[in-house]
């Protein structure tokens, strides 16, 4: 019997009379996530962007860029399965694709809650069920105990930036803003656009508690901590919580996130 067509996020539906064994993936964190699942030997093309897990990619045909894939290499490749991503990826590279006959899956998890389906799907579309289903026994009760500890306390400011000069940060409608939520903490730019430009005078207005400075996209290193010196009065500046941060665990979907969860609330909390 053939198995019933799962639905993507693109709202397009994907039948495999079998479970693919040639993929490529288009998304670093995906490309963590597939080898998590055990199929390593089954990824036979990557971005150049995607870095882990590195004694698996080192090995693997580089297709080209998130935004400029080389489409003939990943034609050349013959996959039987490509996973993208709606914002990672340009839509008129999976629609070139997908007119070349090659089957495409795409995601577009913006919340911690459509990551973990996001789990449960690509273990369905690949075949890999019973180790989706393991992960998800070990993050699921962590996420539902994290919620809970979240929602017995105040909720503390914060401010996570993206990019510097021009300053950039998330808005609500991102997987970044809901696990800063899950964790206990609120977004100072939760009113603004996905992905707003902003000022430190208008940070400093907000009066974030805690200001996290990731390492992706923009590499915040110690030195741009003092990017804040001019602004004292600010919780997070006054009370010397500016955290340099691993970017990963709040942005990679997949097994990063048993560290977000495991981590962040407790570094949200400690005055």
């Amino acid at each position: 019997m053939t198995p019933p067509a799962l639905v993507d996020a693109s709202g397009v539906a994907l039948e495999l009379a079998a479970a693919p064994r040639r993929i490529v993936s288009l998304i670093p964190s995906t490309t963590e996530l597939l080898c998590a699942l055990g199929l390593a030997d089954a990824l036979i093309g990557v971005t150049v962007y995607c870095v882990e897990p590195r004694d698996v990619v080192r090995g693997k045909t580089r297709v080209g860029g998130e935004k400029d894939p080389d489409l003939a290499a990943i034609r050349a490749l013959a996959p039987d399965l490509v996973v993208a991503n709606i914002e990672e990826n340009r839509r008129e590279d999976v629609d070139a694709l997908r007119a070349a006959g090659i089957r495409v899956w795409v995601t577009y998890p913006r919340t911690v809650a459509e990551g973990l389906a996001m789990i449960r799907d690509l273990g369905d579309v690949t075949g890999a069920r019973e180790r989706a289903r393991a992960m998800l026994t070990e993050l699921e009760p962590l996420y539902r105990r994290v919620r809970e500890r979240a929602a017995a306390r105040r909720a503390v400011r914060v401010f996570y930036p993206i990019w510097r000069r021009p300053w950039m940060t998330i808005g609500a409608d991102t997987y970044v803003h809901d696990l800063l939520s899950t964790c206990g903490g609120a977004n100072v730019f939760a009113d603004r656009t996905r992905y707003p430009t902003v000022t430190l005078d208008e940070v400093a207005t907000r009066a974030p508690e805690v200001i996290l400075l990731p390492d992706e996209p923009f590499r915040f290193r110690r030195a741009h901590i003092a990017d804040f010196d001019a602004y004292p009065a600010v919780p997070a500046v006054r009370d010397r919580r500016i955290h340099l941060v691993d970017g990963k665990p709040f942005s990679w979907h997949g097994p990063r996130l048993a560290e977000a969860l495991s981590k962040l609330p407790d570094l949200l909390a400690s005055g």
